[in-house]
């Protein structure tokens, strides 16, 4: 029986994995309609969109992250925006993630 060789993570595998983490905690936290909720469900479409691709360009992440950020400064409910924002910062936090250096 051949062997099965273990897929070499690269930081991108690694920053992906994360960024799919944090949008399933969001889909989690989100479950209410408000006021601009319709623009939340929107940019989440596009991220899974974007999360489905297999290539990993960090410029349209960052873009996204950008676009999150836009759609918190619109939100009034300020409960649904702390929420938000620990989402925009752990975001960030998936971007700088790399590989465990042995």
């Amino acid at each position: 029986m051949a062997k099965r060789q273990k897929k070499v993570l690269t930081d991108n595998d690694v920053k992906k994995k994360a960024v799919k983490l944090v949008i399933s905690h969001l889909k989690r936290k989100i479950t209410q309609n408000y006021m601009g909720s319709e623009l939340l469900r929107e940019w989440i479409e596009e991220m899974d969109k974007l999360l489905e691709k297999e290539e990993f360009e960090l410029s349209e992440y960052i873009e996204m992250r950008r676009n999150l950020n836009d759609i918190i400064e619109r939100t009034m409910d300020e409960e649904i925006r702390y929420k938000l924002r620990d989402s925009w910062y752990s975001f960030g936090r998936a971007l700088d993630k790399k590989v465990k250096r042995m």
